[in-house]
């Protein structure tokens, strides 16, 4: 007898996965280990920045009251008492009608308060520079504490580290770096007819895609991944395996195995465990039946056997609690309003998240869908920087219709391209 699931709606699948955050524990690493990982505390100044006034031009530091009466009729010299690099500081005070030369970044000398670059100045020798103009107090002049005040917050927890970020943390001082630590996760793929990808195809066999995607998938979002490997269409092995491994990890994906046919084995697995099941259905497509349960605090995330719907199923549950537990402030996917570039007539009851490709023209996001729209498909997916959301009740969508992207990589999205042609 085939189990009657009711599907829920997406955002409410959303909101019961995301109400079961267990936020992982903190850990130290070194600044060069700290990167894609996230933030376990916010980062503050531990001194000013810049911690000195300072030249931000290779010129001349000089007193601005000197320069008051310069012009083209009336040149001022001044004399030039002192060379001095980034890093050294000056040993001579200048005193009225002297200057200092300087480098970029060097400190101010005392007693000067603005810098003129060199090509605004005539060298007359050495020892001596000619201005034809003037110059105010803090003319050209990186004041202490400009970027940042010492004890000021750079960055708050929950933001994960970049290069950008990195060189902040340098700047202030953190050759370690506090960061939650990443979630362990392991990885099954069910199926007696999966083949891995070095093996040759066999009659009735296909290659086991789901496993390598969903592992790159959470390299991509932060986690640990582990793979345990295949398991058969049998119900005791399955659980013999899974039951084995859920003490050793923080959460658990298995592809495949939860529709309702003779084989799939992961509801039953679920009720063995008592895993309490969050849901079982989704008002979605691709990903319907997925299915997400909890064994106490671990998540059990089981995504569609289709490629595309695993694909989809782990962007929109799995790598959001993910990035949650490690403290993330915006754990979903970057939403952009988009202008659709070519029409999907097909009616679906249900929201549809179609891979696609977003890229600028004219100065609008379009999104035209990638390849064919088959849960099955895998080819779509290496084509796509987006997830099209086309909600359903509709018979349709053409195109020039405003529709909601969520944006998987920002690559090819800037690049500027001509309207696609409308497909007969």
């Amino acid at each position: 007898m085939v189990e009657k699931r009711k599907p829920i709606p997406v955002s409410d699948a959303v909101g019961r996965v995301m109400e079961r955050i267990h936020t992982a524990e903190t850990e130290t690493v070194r600044l060069e280990q700290a990167g894609g990982r996230w933030l376990a505390e916010p980062i503050t100044a531990d001194e000013a920045v810049p911690p000195f006034d300072r030249s931000p031009y290779d010129g001349f530091a000089v007193r601005a009251e000197d320069t008051k009466n310069a012009g083209r009729e009336n040149p001022v010299t001044l004399r030039v008492i002192e060379t001095v690099g980034a890093g050294h500081v000056a040993t001579k005070t200048p005193r009225p009608g002297e200057a200092v030369r300087v480098m970029t970044g060097t400190i101010m000398p005392q007693e000067t308060d603005a810098v003129i670059m060199f090509e605004l100045t005539k060298e007359l020798s050495d020892e001596e520079i000619q201005i034809t103009r003037p110059f105010e107090p803090g003319d050209n002049v990186v004041k202490k504490g400009e970027e940042m005040q010492k004890g000021a917050e750079v960055l708050p927890g929950g933001e994960r580290v970049h290069a950008g970020i990195t060189a902040a943390l340098a700047t202030f001082g953190y050759s370690n770096v506090q960061v939650r630590k990443k979630p362990v996760v392991g990885v099954f793929a069910t199926g007696t007819e999966l083949l891995e990808p070095g093996d040759p195809l066999e009659p009735g066999k296909i290659r086991n895609s789901n496993a390598p995607m969903v592992v790159e998938q959470l390299k991509e979002a932060g986690a640990e991944a582990v793979y345990y490997g295949q398991l058969p269409d049998e119900f005791d092995l399955c659980l013999s395996k899974i039951s084995g491994v859920l003490e050793d990890v923080d959460a658990l994906i298995t592809t495949g195995g939860v529709s309702v046919g003779d084989f799939d084995f992961l509801p039953a697995v679920y009720e063995k465990l008592e895993a309490e099941v969050l849901f079982n259905k989704v008002a979605m497509r691709p990903g319907s039946v997925t299915t997400v349960a909890f064994q106490g605090e671990k998540p059990l995330f089981g995504l569609s056997g289709n490629p595309s719907a695993c694909f989809v199923g782990f962007e929109l549950f799995a790598a959001p609690w993910l990035k949650a537990a490690m403290g993330a402030q915006k754990p979903f996917l970057q939403q952009a309003d988009a202008v659709l570039g070519k029409s999907f007539p097909k009616p679906n009851p249900f929201t549809r998240f179609v891979r696609g490709h977003a890229f600028f023209y004219k100065g609008k996001l379009h999104a035209v869908p990638a390849g064919l729209d088959k849960s099955q498909v895998v080819t779509s997916l290496a084509q796509s920087n987006a997830l099209i959301v086309l909600p359903g009740g509709t018979r349709g969508y053409e195109k020039g219709d405003p529709v909601t992207v969520f944006m998987l990589r920002s690559d090819g999205a800037a690049e500027f391209q001509e309207p696609v042609k409308e497909q007969t």
